[in-house]
């Protein structure tokens, strides 16, 4: 497990910047953390990272908005409203994890049985300014997720 803290949004995004310019197509990131932890800040920062110029926003009542115009397409979830892993099922969403472009799902453990092997978990707390992100995930991950952190500036946290 990784653990570091950002104490801006601009560095929350920069982070997000910075760690996209590892992720591949078919990955998966899982987000979970209170309203306002910064979960949509990260998305618009992996946005940006991937070359999208779209103007990133919580997907809350479309559950999926995908954003076009980068290296990978974005599909980025908000499960807040499912009430639990075969709405996500029924709905057809778990076909977006083959279709060859980044996944953020925002609110996951909603769907955590459903997510594929190898997702990177964020775990994000905070508010406001200061938020504490702890990561898992396969060690490459982690390796990216520890150098694109200390690019954005981020602090290292004692596990």
């Amino acid at each position: 497990m990784i653990r570091f803290k950002t104490t801006s949004p601009e560095q929350t995004e920069k982070f997000g910047r910075e760690y996209a310019g590892s992720l591949c197509s078919g990955d998966v990131i899982a987000l979970t953390g209170d309203l306002g932890a910064g979960k949509t800040c990260l998305t618009r920062g992996i946005a940006d990272g991937l070359g999208s110029d779209s103007n990133v926003s919580s997907p809350t009542f479309t559950i999926v908005n995908e954003y076009e115009g980068g290296r990978l397409m974005l599909f980025h979830f908000d499960t807040y409203r499912l009430s639990g892993p075969d709405d996500f099922l029924m709905s057809g969403l778990d076909e977006y994890f083959y279709r060859g472009g980044v996944c953020v799902i925002e609110w996951s453990d909603i769907i955590e049985e459903l997510l594929p092997e190898g997702t990177v978990r964020m775990k994000i707390t905070g508010d406001g300014n200061e938020r504490l992100f702890e990561c898992s995930g396969p060690e490459n991950h982690l390796n990216y997720i520890e150098e694109a952190a200390r690019k954005a500036g981020a602090e290292p946290e004692e596990q």
